[in-house]
């Protein structure tokens, strides 16, 4: 990797990790929420999504972890915020197939923006976890689980 992209990218993990966006609760009813939980590290979040039709309208989290998972958590929250669920699904396929070697080749970091840069944590696979809890705890909001998410 670029050293200036590992640079921007080192930045942007610290700045969503210090000042997460969209750490809020979002009042239930209407907003869905699912509960995520890394027994590993201690990491725990809450996602909330509130949908109209197909579309994600709003999407939040409140919790507590290490500056990945924060970080994580807000820079899921904004790639999600407006988009089509699909694309949502589909975005957190490619994010969370990347980060556990599940994705083909490299990604397209066009179509994960500002989460490519969470895509080195792979290099340190005790914090793939960290990296990864908000994508399925927000996966599991959408699709309305009710059982805690974990990632163990």
């Amino acid at each position: 990797m670029n050293p200036d992209l590992t640079d921007l990218y080192q930045e942007i993990i610290l700045d969503h990790g210090r000042t997460p966006r969209n750490h809020h609760a979002l009042d239930c009813p209407p907003a869905r929420s699912a509960e995520g939980f890394n027994p590993f590290c201690g990491d725990r979040q809450t996602m909330y999504v509130r949908t109209t039709g197909d579309r994600v309208d709003e999407v939040a989290f409140v919790g507590e972890g290490c500056a990945i998972s924060q970080a994580a958590a807000s820079l899921l929250t904004e790639a999600a915020r407006g988009k089509p669920v699909d694309e949502v699904i589909g975005v957190l396929e490619e994010y969370t197939g990347h980060l556990t070697g599940a994705g083909a080749g490299d990604a397209d970091e066009a179509s994960l923006g500002k989460l490519a840069a969470l895509l080195g944590v792979r290099r340190f696979p005790m914090r793939v976890k960290c990296a990864t809890l908000a994508a399925h705890t927000l996966r599991a909001a959408i699709e309305g689980e009710r059982e805690p998410v974990t990632t163990e």
